[in-house]
Parts: C-alpha cells; sequence; structure tokens
C-alpha cells in the first residue's frame, strides 16, 4: 500500500526540488545570483562580445564571464548548462551518475553570420560560384570541421551532458521559445508522476545572444532601444516601457519524488505542485490580446496543484517589460485572481536579468523556490512611471521581507507557447 504523506490529491507521487543551480548575467551561482537580485541589482550592460554600430539595440545581459573553446551559441549554451548542473547536483548531494532522465531546454540551433562566412571562404574554386548551402558542404567535404559540426547539431549540448553526469536514457531536448524552461520542468515531473523514474535532471540553457538575434527581434519591435543607460531599459509594468532586453542564462532543477528523497535524507527546497500549459493560435509571435490562452495555462496549473487562486501568496511574472505582453498577463492574471490581485506581490525577475529566452521559465522557477526558502521577495526595478491601466503590486524598486508558501511563475512564449509552475514549500 501506497504511503499517501507521498502524494498527491490525484495518487500521483509529489515532486520535490533537492538541487538548484543558476548562471544569469548578475553571476554565477545561486548565493551571487540571489544577493544581486535581491538587492535590485542589474546585470544588463553594454554589448561588448560584438560590434552594435548601427542596430538600434546595443545592450544585452550576455553572460561573458564563463569561458568556452569556441564563441557559438551551442559552446556557450553548452558551458552555463554544465556549470548549474554541478551546482545543483551537489546542492542535492548526489555524485556518481545521476542514472535518472534529462530534459534541456536549448535556444534553436543555427551556424552564426561569422561561421558561415568562413565555411564559405573555404568552398573549393569550384564551388565559389553558386548556392550558399552547396559552397558549404563542399567545404565540409574537402576538410571536415568537428567544431563547426558540433555548433550545428540540436542535440549536441543535451548528448555531452548525458555524457558528463551519467544520465539515463535518450537525453530529451525541447525548444518552446520563452516557455522552453518551463516545458522541461514540467516534461521532468511528468516522467516521475507516470512511474517512470524516481528522479529527473532539468536543464534549461540559453547563450545565443548574437547580431543576428537583435536584429531579429529588432524587426519585430520586440527590443527595448533605450540604451542609455542600460541597466534602467527593462521596466515591466512601467508605463514608458518598450521592449524587452535580451538576455543569456542556465538554471538546473533536480526533481525527485518526495518518498525518493525523504528515504536517502535529501533536503528538500521545494514542492513542484502543479504544471499547466497551452497553447495560443492568435499569432505567430503575439500573444491573444483577450488572455484566454494564458488564463487557461495558469488555472490548468492550480487544477494540476489542486489548489484554487487563494493559496497563491506571490506571482513571479513572466513580465517582459513590452507593452503588448504586460497588458496581456496583467488581464489573464486578474481574470483568474480578480479583486485579490491587486493585494499579491508580482515581481518580475526580467528588470533585472532581461529575458534568458529559452533558459527564462527553469530560472525563474528556481527563484520562486528561492522567494519561498528565504522569505524575500525580490523587487521590480526601474519601476518609477507606473502604467495606470496595470494596477499591481509589483514590489517596487526594492525588496521585501514576506513569508510566502506557494508561488504561481509565468513563462509565455512566442509561437503560441504558454505554461506556468506552481511551488509550494515541503509539505508538513
Amino acid at each position: 500500500m501506497s504511503d499517501n504523506r507521498f502524494t498527491d490529491h490525484l495518487g500521483r507521487p509529489i515532486i520535490a526540488v533537492t538541487g538548484m543551480g543558476v548562471i544569469t548575467s548578475l553571476g554565477q551561482g545561486l548565493q551571487d545570483n540571489w544577493a544581486a537580485l535581491t538587492s535590485g541589482t542589474s546585470g544588463i550592460h553594454k554589448i561588448t562580445r560584438f560590434p552594435t554600430e548601427g542596430l538600434s539595440t546595443r545592450i544585452s545581459g550576455t553572460v561573458d564571464f564563463i569561458d568556452v573553446p569556441a564563441d557559438n551559441a551551442v559552446e556557450r549554451s553548452y558551458a552555463f548548462a554544465r556549470e548549474t548542473t554541478a551546482e545543483a547536483l551537489a546542492q542535492a548531494d548526489l555524485s556518481g551518475d545521476f542514472e535518472g532522465p534529462l530534459f534541456l531546454a536549448a535556444p534553436p540551433v543555427e551556424p552564426e553570420w561569422s561561421a558561415r562566412f568562413a565555411l564559405a571562404d573555404r568552398a573549393p574554386p569550384s564551388q565559389v560560384e553558386g548556392d550558399a548551402y552547396d559552397r558549404f558542404l563542399a567545404a565540409m567535404r574537402e576538410r571536415p570541421d568537428p567544431a563547426f559540426l558540433e555548433a550545428v547539431q540540436f542535440g549536441s549540448i543535451s548528448e555531452r551532458l548525458a555524457d558528463r553526469f551519467g544520465t539515463r536514457g535518450l537525453p530529451v531536448t525541447l525548444s518552446t521559445a520563452c516557455a522552453s524552461g518551463a516545458t522541461a520542468i514540467q516534461l521532468g515531473v511528468e516522467a516521475i508522476r507516470q512511474g517512470r523514474t524516481d528522479r529527473s535532471l532539468v536543464v534549461a540553457t540559453d547563450g545565443s545572444v548574437s547580431a543576428e538575434a537583435l536584429i531579429r527581434f529588432s524587426l519585430l519591435s520586440a527590443l527595448s532601444t533605450q540604451n542609455d543607460p542600460p541597466e534602467k531599459a527593462s521596466k515591466p509594468f512601467s508605463k514608458d516601457r518598450d521592449g524587452f532586453v535580451i538576455a543569456e542564462g542556465a538554471a538546473t532543477l533536480v526533481l525527485e519524488s518526495l518518498e525518493s528523497a525523504v528515504a536517502r535524507g535529501a533536503k528538500v527546497l521545494g514542492i513542484l505542485k502543479g504544471c499547466g500549459e497551452k497553447a495560443d493560435h492568435f499569432h505567430r509571435t503575439r500573444s491573444s490580446p483577450d488572455g484566454g490562452p494564458a488564463i487557461a495555462t495558469i488555472r490548468a496549473a492550480l487544477e494540476d496543484a489542486g489548489m484554487d487562486e487563494s493559496r497563491i501568496g506571490y506571482i513571479n511574472a513572466h513580465g517582459t517589460s513590452t507593452p503588448e505582453n504586460d497588458k496581456m498577463e496583467y488581464g489573464s492574471m486578474l481574470a483568474v485572481f480578480g479583486d485579490r490581485l491587486k493585494d499579491i506581490p508580482v515581481s518580475s525577475n526580467k528588470s533585472m536579468i532581461g529575458h534568458t529566452l529559452t533558459a527564462a521559465g527553469a530560472v525563474e522557477a528556481v527563484f520562486s523556490i528561492q522567494t519561498m526558502l528565504t522569505g524575500t521577495l525580490p523587487p521590480t526595478i526601474n519601476y518609477v512611471n507606473p502604467d495606470p491601466t496595470i494596477v499591481l503590486d509589483v514590489v517596487p524598486n526594492q525588496k521585501r521581507d514576506q513569508q510566502v508558501t506557494a508561488v504561481l511563475s509565468n513563462s509565455f512564449g512566442f509561437g503560441g507557447q504558454n505554461a506556468s509552475l506552481v511551488m509550494t514549500l515541503e509539505p508538513a
């Protein structure tokens, strides 16, 4: 007979978080990140990785303090993931092979401009003219380039992580835009709930900031152009917000059944109580203005958690600082929480770390659990010109000491990808 101390309202295993690791533009490791985040420090800065002359956006939250063997998105993303995973496993007191599945959220993989030009320049004389991809293939046939090959394979990050940390089975790599990190967590949760494993390793990483990325998002009018000073650019829920600040980072969470965690004497940091995910077919980049899919996502997460909205004490908002998305998210939360919303603290980590894209959902899940553990609510900085149409307690500009035991974290992404997570402290 199963022990109901370890099962939820639907008889499924309760999912514990026993290890966490994080890297953002604020620094490496949970301790440094949390100290900076709660002090209201911004990690946004002028871009030095590549020339920005002529670009309308010249700022970012790049992570430039981790050494990589080659300057490309795959190597950066792998390095961030490697470091956060080592930190999370150490906190979970797990050594040796992990012996559980790996779920990785990673950015879309493609060669950067500099790599394409370099490869094209290597094409043999007979291929100087003609289709660019024919020239690429001819260059590769003439002289194989393992580093380039590694940089353009979608599964290379997860395979390297699996080899390094001894995960079990075929690693899963997913990319669901800004919801990727939360989606990876949901997959890790479901693997345990379905009885396929006692533990799962969830990693979300993004080191994809490049000139091409800035140009693409700028063409969508999605990025802030308030370059000076950089640290003031991201201002979620403010009247003068003008776009998000693109950034990099990674987070790793060790998930395991509560029964497994208790049996091995692990410290339980928090509980992954519920996950909700819904699709939005309104537009390939914009969310539905009426917030219908986002509303359904939040409600699905609460239903999965077996909780009503009255239990939520804090919301870690998607809070991108784009005019449309902030308005849509506010309307969605208002539809779910009603008049009580104005009394629920709602802050955006992106005001300080920028939007870490593929990594955001997991980075913000780590910070949400840390919020409960420490009884400290991170602020939303740069909140000096409130939007009168968005009536929220955004924990403006300074942290707040307040103990909460249940948190909602939202991730609403391009392409209609929406995911919400409900997290709680360890059950009594």
